[in-house]
């Protein structure tokens, strides 16, 4: 892979196989990481993942001497979202570090959580940040923290939680706009969507924190929304209860790499799973012109197989309905499954756009017409798109 160029500002999702690495560049000395998935395979000529710690390596900012990273994010401790995890922390200074209350106890509740051991570099990495800024009351770079939660579910845990500064601590409903310290209003938001206060004790999945992020450059907004690996419930919580503002999105980071659970789920008093058209139409509300779906994942099966972990076939199908031609993104296959390169979104003077793509309102617009061509030569309709949902 030829070495990359970092928007700026803009987003990265990089190819790590079915896992989570997403870069938001800020402006050129402000990279905020979210969630981690280096693999070891991946430094092999032959296999299309990109180690992306070495890339980041490459690409951060100098502070010190050192490679600066002003804030990593995970949004929650499966493998395939903070592998890596310790390899980084040695590289490169990580100014803020964020997290959900549910890291700092999970392990020491119950003996079968496994966390992996980039998850317990993580746990502990967030401990000493924690004691020290309990101790010194101020800390600088290196040593923040920013616990995506809440203050008394913390305080139910222990005692070492209690009395943290209120910056530290951003409740689901909030925006927070400092990096390390740093206000960054400007040029930088992130609303917090989740988790919810009764997700906390749940499945470490529906734990992950959910954020709208907004990157602004003059009068231009980038907006991209980061679900972790959600599911249909919380999914639907989040948009029932939010600002349509929270939820506009250019870019779409499908939760838990592509899965069929964002929008096909059984309910309680249900016998077998159904789709969930409502939690569709309102990610498609939310869309702005020309917006992107990404499938961070290997590449999309032809077909599902029962039991099969993500990505699944008939979740890319319905995010190809909602979204326009060309705009459902998988990183496995982006240009192509052979040697697939991070796929990068830049904010300049067209809004939010896909590098070597289109601008997303002119590509919008260019679809919009060449379908409006096509209805005018009698062509029928796309089979996959049914009638009232996913239309323009």
């Amino acid at each position: 892979m030829n070495k990359l160029k970092l928007p700026d500002p803009g987003f990265v999702f990089w190819p790590v196989g079915c896992g989570d690495s997403t870069t938001v560049v800020v402006d050129k000395n402000t990279i905020v990481q979210i969630d981690v998935h280096h693999v070891s395979d991946a430094k092999n000529d032959d296999d299309p993942r990109v180690p992306v710690v070495d890339r980041l390596v490459e690409l951060l900012p100098r502070k010190n001497g050192k490679p600066y990273l002003a804030a990593f994010g995970a949004t929650h401790l499966d493998k395939d979202h903070v592998r890596g995890f310790a390899d980084l922390l040695r590289r490169v200074v990580i100014g803020d570090l964020w997290f959900t209350p549910r890291i700092l106890w999970e392990q020491k509740q119950d003996d079968d959580a496994e966390l992996c051991d980039d998850a317990k570099a993580f746990v502990k990495e967030a401990e000493r940040r924690i004691k020290l800024m309990k101790k010194q009351g101020t800390v600088g770079s290196g040593d923040r923290i920013r616990i995506i939660g809440y203050h008394d579910v913390l305080k139910e845990h222990s005692d070492i939680y209690k009395d943290l500064p209120e910056g530290a601590v951003t409740a689901p409903g909030n925006t927070f706009t400092h990096i390390d310290g740093q206000d960054r209003s400007k040029n930088f938001s992130a609303f917090v969507h989740a988790p919810f206060k009764d997700d906390t004790e749940g499945e470490r999945n529906d734990t992950s924190f959910a954020l709208q992020v907004t990157l602004t450059d003059g009068d231009k907004n980038g907006r991209a929304l980061l679900l972790g690996d959600l599911s249909y419930p919380t999914l639907k919580r989040i948009f029932d209860r939010s600002k349509d503002e929270h939820l506009a999105w250019g870019a779409f980071l499908a939760p838990h790499h592509c899965s069929k659970s964002a929008m096909y789920w059984r309910g309680a008093n249900e016998t077998t799973e159904s789709l969930k058209r409502d939690i569709l139409d309102e990610i498609e509300k939310a869309k702005d012109d020309g917006g992107y779906i990404v499938a961070s994942s290997t590449t999309i099966p032809t077909s599902d197989v029962k039991g099969a972990n993500p990505p699944h076939a008939k979740a890319a199908a319905r995010y190809r309905e909602l979204a326009d031609a060309g705009h459902f993104l998988c990183t496995a296959e982006h240009p192509n499954t052979t040697s697939p390169e991070p796929i990068v979104f830049e904010l300049g003077a067209d809004g939010l756009t896909l590098r070597g793509g289109r601008g997303t309102k002119a590509a919008a617009t260019s679809a919009r017409l060449g379908r409006a061509v096509e209805a005018a030569r009698g062509a029928a309709a796309p089979a996959v798109t049914p009638v009232g949902f996913g239309s323009p």
